[in-house]
């Protein structure tokens, strides 16, 4: 049988923190889900695309 590392104290404080930051939780996902997608998936019309969007939003 494999023991968690993790101490059962730490859990939950790391359950706790999860439930009351739900939206910066979400946060770091997409902006993990972005970096990914630019430095690994987008070709050249993506990135094109993207800097636009990024342009667009600086400047509004």
């Amino acid at each position: 049988m494999t023991e968690n590392k993790t101490s059962e104290a730490q859990l939950k404080a790391a359950k706790k923190w999860n439930d009351k930051n739900k939206d910066k939780q979400r946060i770091y996902r997409y902006r993990s889900y972005a970096r990914k997608f630019i430095r690994d998936l987008a070709d050249d019309d993506d990135l094109k695309e993207l800097q636009e969007l990024i342009h667009k939003r600086l400047n509004d």
